[in-house]
């Protein structure tokens, strides 16, 4: 006799009953079964994530890529060749595709990679709200791993660290790479950065704020950081210490101080020289290792 199963993806899979009483010969022959099916059911559900993917499939650095819409705005996802247990995942604020060393690698370690575009909304509270409805579609219907590790450069560290700060028991650490950690800094050129007019007006829209609300920093993750201190999330900053467009120390400096002072651990790898751009590293692997870790 045998029963039919579903996992949560619809596939069917079928197991052997077991009998109350066996002979050895038999009692092993059907052990062997139940191992069997096991394996492949495992195997199966592992592989239906990439199957199961909405929108159209394309190629991104020789992996399988999924661009899809949610709530309008784009999304994609890319899948490992072999995903790793647990099914993590590296999460990129804004930028998809520049300096895509780290994510390249990270592929290469069983990890996906996601990614939704909400550049626009400058890690406001609309934006924490458009990325979680990714959150949750990836880790509720597709058994992503319910703590990625997230990824933003410039002002993909606001969004970054501003939907951390709301959900800090969702993230296993950030790496943020010349990041924008106070709008008054970038976009709002308040200090010694070059600002942009344009977006620091559309950051007074998308937060429905004035301008004197967005220069207050209780309001910005330089101070808001210490909720994810509290929560013990590691934190990895790459930056340039020459940094024009989002000066260091208006931003990832005030926001590590503030942040060990909290008790969080905060590891840094300063550029001498460097400018905003480029950003990463040409070997992106302590930045690897610093994911690695965050899983562990």
């Amino acid at each position: 006799m045998v029963k039919m199963k579903r996992n949560v993806f619809g596939n069917v899979f079928v197991f052997p009953t077991i009998h109350p009483v066996l002979l050895p010969e038999a009692r092993m022959t059907r052990v062997f079964s139940l191992a069997l099916s096991a394996v492949l059911f495992l195997s199966f559900s592992v592989f239906s994530l990439a199957a199961d993917f909405p929108g159209t499939k394309t190629n991104w650095q020789g992996f399988d890529c999924y661009q899809f819409d949610i709530n309008g705005r784009p999304a994609k996802v890319v899948c490992p060749k072999e995903p790793a247990a647990g099914n993590p995942w590296v999460w990129r604020a804004v930028f998809f595709g520049h300096e895509p060393q780290t994510e390249i690698a990270m592929l290469n370690h069983g990890w996906y990679v996601a990614w939704i575009g909400t550049s626009d909304l400058l890690g406001s509270p609309k934006c924490n709200e458009e990325r979680s409805s990714l959150y949750d579609l990836l880790t509720n219907s597709y058994g992503f791993s319910k703590k990625p590790v997230l990824l933003g450069m410039s002002r993909g560290g606001v969004c970054s660290l501003n939907w951390a700060i709301a959900n800090p028991d969702k993230v296993a650490g950030l790496y943020i790479d010349a990041p924008v950690c106070d709008l008054k800094s970038w976009p709002g050129g308040k200090g010694k950065g070059i600002g942009d007019p344009g977006s620091w007006k559309q950051a007074q829209t998308v937060f429905s704020m004035t301008e004197e609300e967005l220069c207050d920093p209780a309001k910005m993750p330089v101070e808001t950081c210490v909720v994810l201190a509290k929560h013990q999330v590691p934190i990895f900053i790459v930056a340039g210490d020459s940094d024009r467009v989002v000066p260091w120390d208006e931003n990832g400096a005030i926001l590590m101080e503030n942040y060990k002072k909290a008790g969080g651990k905060c590891d840094l790898i300063l550029k001498p020289g460097c400018d905003h751009h480029p950003h990463s590293l040409k070997d992106p692997a302590p930045i690897v290792e610093f994911m690695l870790n965050c899983v562990k």
